[in-house]
């Protein structure tokens, strides 16, 4: 999910041929599957389909040991090849094959780890969310009233800018388009006694329909609010407008990656946060500036809005404890710093 005025267009072409007729595990993967992106060069996948059986035998034959062929089998159809494959890749040499002595217990253990992180991950993204929407609604009805949110006049100018669906005039027309839409697909009972109770209104105040709301529409709100309300709220949280507004599409965009259970720990973050200066935020920069490229900055900035979201939370020695226990993870690969919990972001239990 994006904020409305931040979605990409993206296709695929999708497109079945039938294989060459598969031998042994393989016959009950007849088809493969042929896929090119819009703007390629025409290339055409040429790679079968192997079967789960195929697969294992894959991995031993390119040097995988630690464990027998049905047991490997067992963990290919609790967890696909291809998402197992983001885990083994740094054990790979230039041909393929592993690197000698590598198990696929090492590889079990990063992807375990990395599944306990993304859960980890989730939950300060869900008290931030739900901090952020009850700031943003109580700010607005009381400036506004209760249906503060139908009038664009009430936001910034950009409310009333272009959007990139061209079904709508402007990125509020939008928004309540959407809002509409999440309130009529909303189960939530007060929903429907507002609806029995009030057949008039064709709109829900703010603070019923601010609760429907998905995390995006979240974004879009406060990416649009007027610039003292947006400095006020920001300033709940300890960190200037800007810094909040970058924080909150990188959280986005982790919260997405999170949800769909993709490799998190060591991944490049295509989706970076701002590093807030030394003159405002000193913090970030002791003992070393912390880098904005990986996972720890995602961690360190999701600590900071802890502490005004959560003060007496454990979030910080859960994730101790898990690090203890997976002790042999590189977690420079996730971009810790040196000494990093001297930093006093993180020295600040």
């Amino acid at each position: 999910e994006v904020p409305l005025d931040t979605s990409a267009n993206q296709t695929k072409h999708f497109h079945s041929k039938p294989a060459k007729p598969p031998t042994g595990a393989s016959q009950r993967c007849s088809n493969r599957q042929v896929f090119s992106f819009r703007g390629g060069a025409g290339l055409k996948y040429a790679k079968p389909y192997l079967s789960v059986e195929d697969q294992a035998a894959l991995l031993l034959t390119r040097g995988m040991i630690g464990v027998g062929r049905d047991e490997l089998i067992e963990y290919l159809r609790a967890v696909s090849y291809y998402r197992l494959s983001g885990y083994w890749f740094p054990y790979k040499q230039p041909d393929d094959n592993f690197r000698p002595g590598t198990t696929f217990q090492q590889v079990w253990r990063t992807y375990v780890f990395d599944r306990r992180l993304r859960l980890l991950v989730l939950d300060p993204i869900e008290r931030m969310e739900v901090a952020l929407r009850s700031r943003i609604i109580d700010r607005m009805t009381c400036a506004a009233g209760p249906f503060a949110h139908c009038d664009p006049g009430n936001f910034a100018p950009t409310m009333i800018g272009a959007t990139r669906n061209p079904k709508f005039k402007s990125i509020h027309d939008e928004f309540m388009a959407q809002l509409e839409d999440s309130a009529k697909r909303s189960n939530e009972l007060f929903v429907k006694h507002f609806r029995a109770k009030y057949i008039s209104e064709t709109d829900l105040p703010f603070w019923m329909a601010g609760e429907t709301m998905t995390f995006g529409m979240v974004l879009t709100c406060f990416r649009h609010l007027k610039t003292p309300m947006q400095k006020e709220i920001a300033w709940d949280f300890g960190i200037p407008a800007a810094v909040l507004s970058s924080w909150l599409l990188t959280i986005n965009y982790v919260r997405n990656l999170c949800a769909h259970h993709c490799r998190f720990w060591n991944r490049d973050l295509a989706v970076k946060p701002m590093i807030p200066n030394h003159r405002s935020l000193p913090g970030w920069h002791k003992p070393g500036t912390i880098p904005n490229k990986r996972a720890f900055a995602v961690l360190t900035l999701l600590k900071h809005l802890l502490k005004h979201t959560a003060p007496n939370s454990r979030w910080q020695l859960r994730l101790r404890e898990l690090l203890d226990e997976f002790n042999d993870q590189p977690i420079g690969q996730m971009g810790f710093i040196k000494d990093w919990e001297q930093c006093p972001i993180w020295a600040d239990v």
